[in-house]
C-alpha cells in the first residue's frame, strides 16, 4: 500500500496510462492529486479510496473533462459517483 502521494501517483499511473491519451495521463494524474487535496479538506482523510478512483476512472470515459466532472462529484457527494459508476459498467 502506497503511503505518499508520489508512490500512489505510480500506481495509479498504468491505469490511468490504459485509460487516457498518452499526453492527457500526466494531466488525469495531476487531477488525482488535486482530489485527493480537496477529499483530504472535505473528509480529513489523506486520499479516497481506491474504489472512488475507480469510480472516478469509469465515470470518465477515458476523457480528461469526464474526469473533471467525476472529480467534482466524488468530492461533492461519493455515493452519486458510486451510482453513476455502477451505471456506466452495466452499459458496457
Amino acid at each position: 500500500m502506497a503511503v505518499g502521494r508520489a508512490e500512489r501517483r505510480n500506481e495509479r499511473e498504468p491505469r490511468v496510462a490504459a485509460l487516457f491519451d498518452e499526453d492527457q495521463a500526466p494531466r488525469a494524474l495531476d487531477l488525482l492529486e488535486l482530489t485527493e487535496l480537496a477529499w483530504h479538506d472535505c473528509y480529513g482523510e489523506v486520499t479516497p479510496s481506491e474504489g472512488v478512483i475507480d469510480d472516478m476512472l469509469t465515470v470518465s470515459g477515458g476523457s480528461l473533462d469526464g474526469l473533471i466532472k467525476a472529480a467534482r462529484l466524488a468530492v461533492a457527494d461519493p455515493r452519486d459517483l458510486e451510482v453513476a459508476a455502477e451505471q456506466r459498467r452495466k452499459r458496457r
